[in-house]
């Protein structure tokens, strides 16, 4: 809610967009939930910015490895860092630090697991139950 005060322009969109959806109803139903893809976007850009856990479960290293030129030898741990993921230029632009969420619109990017550069609910076997 509050990069949604904080961004007028965003906050109208998606107020128009639940109000035209909604226009003759007072019970919102499961099936409305599909007429709301500004909605969507909104909520994925807001999962990119605030993710629920910054630092993913850790992880250990199987085999001794070398990535980005570090050593990572065998059995130590490894956090990934999700917060630092999302707002990073290279995947996201030169805004990366702002709330777009039509950053969203075009692409394929979700939060299921797939997408390595956004990864609110981490991804594999321990990736969280909601995604």
């Amino acid at each position: 809610m509050s990069e949604l005060v904080k961004n007028p322009e965003a906050m109208e969109k998606a107020q128009r967009e639940i109000r035209e959806a909604m226009r003759g109803n007072n019970k919102l139903e499961k099936s409305d939930i599909s007429k709301f893809s500004y909605l969507k976007l909104v909520i994925k850009e807001t999962l990119r910015l605030h993710p629920p856990g910054p630092l993913l479960l850790p992880r250990v290293c199987t085999n001794t490895c070398e990535v980005m030129g570090y050593r990572v030898p065998a059995g130590a741990r490894v956090l990934i860092n999700a917060f630092v993921l999302a707002r990073d230029e290279t995947y996201w632009g030169s805004d990366a630090e702002s709330f777009k969420p039509e950053r969203f619109e075009n692409g394929s990017v979700d939060f299921r697991g797939f997408n390595l550069e956004f990864l609110p609910f981490g991804v594999g076997r321990r990736i969280c139950p909601p995604a």
